[in-house]
């Protein structure tokens, strides 16, 4: 019996032991090198360009293989679903070249060159997705597109020359409505697809952290105040391209007020989970919520 124990005993040191190496090992793993580290900053290089170049064959082979081909041609598209995909766009521009340039600081990169080549991926690869569209009939290049795509880039970059930190962050919040299921070849089948698709209870925020203004208050380094902008009561594009689906919809724009939580300021000595914070914090925290819109002011508990 009293053997049994010391091997449970051993069990335990070991685990814990090895617990500890492994944790210590992904902390040193995942720290931003102080120079540059040229087997990351490789490994980073090639990683990012097999994604945009897998994801764009993908959609070139998968997507849009299912229309009709056309001639290169452009679209006007500004007066289009209240203007969501076009927040839409620049909230993508945004988060994708936030995260390549933080993982080219991890490697080491200078900051100029996370600027140049890290920032502008969002950009870059948006608009590559932005030139299939131009050979397709269903669609078409839009330079609405590409100045939300210069706009979110330019969110990034721009904070980064004048503060060195990103004071103010394009974040997203997404809720499940009705309009879904009265068209849902359009606006998503089911949970993942309503996402993408359903503008309709797509909200995208300006989050802006207060401590990053105010350095000297002793306001938490967490806590955000941001402003949100939405639409409801669209089931197609544009209001008169199909007035029998729109009959019962009154088509609006909406305007939010709320907190927020900045998680890459929570404080933590794990890497892991502050990498997991940084990629998480693409999201808004449902928070009370004041809304406005047609309707006039709506308070909201916890809002999506």
């Amino acid at each position: 019996m009293r053997s049994n124990k010391y091997k449970y005993l051993y069990l335990v040191v070991l685990i814990s032991s090895l617990s500890s190496f492994s944790q210590s090992t992904l902390n040193s793993f995942l720290t931003p090198s102080d120079t540059l580290n040229k087997p990351r900053r490789n490994a980073i290089i090639i990683t990012e360009a097999s994604l945009a170049t897998i994801s764009l064959v993908g959609l070139n082979q998968l997507w849009y293989s299912d229309f009709e081909r056309s001639k290169f041609h452009t679209i006007n598209d500004n007066d289009e679903w209240l203007q969501m995909d076009k927040v839409g766009h620049a909230f993508a521009s945004y988060q994708i070249g936030r995260l390549a340039s933080q993982a080219l600081n991890w490697s080491g990169v200078s900051k100029k060159n996370q600027l140049i080549y890290g920032s502008t991926l969002g950009f870059g690869y948006l608009t590559a997705v932005e030139i299939l569209d131009g050979y397709s009939a269903e669609w078409g290049f839009s330079w609405g597109d590409i100045l939300a795509n210069v706009s979110g880039t330019g969110l990034y970059v721009g904070q980064e020359l004048l503060w060195k930190e990103q004071r103010i962050a394009l974040k997203f919040s997404f809720h499940q409505t009705k309009y879904a299921n009265e068209r849902p070849d359009k606006l998503g089948e089911n949970f993942l697809e309503q996402v993408l698709k359903d503008y309709n209870g797509q909200t995208y925020w300006l989050s802006a952290n207060l401590h990053s203004f105010f350095k000297e208050s002793k306001i938490p380094k967490w806590l955000n105040v941001a402003v949100g902008y939405g639409a409801e009561g669209m089931l197609t594009a544009v209001k008169d391209v199909d007035n029998e689906l729109l009959t019962n919809n009154n088509r609006m724009r909406q305007y939010f007020l709320s907190f927020d939580v900045n998680l890459s300021r929570i404080r933590t000595n794990s890497r892991f989970l502050k990498s997991v914070f940084d990629v998480l914090n693409v999201i808004k925290i449902p928070f009370p919520t004041l809304e406005y819109s047609e309707k006039g002011f709506a308070f909201h508990l916890f809002y999506y």
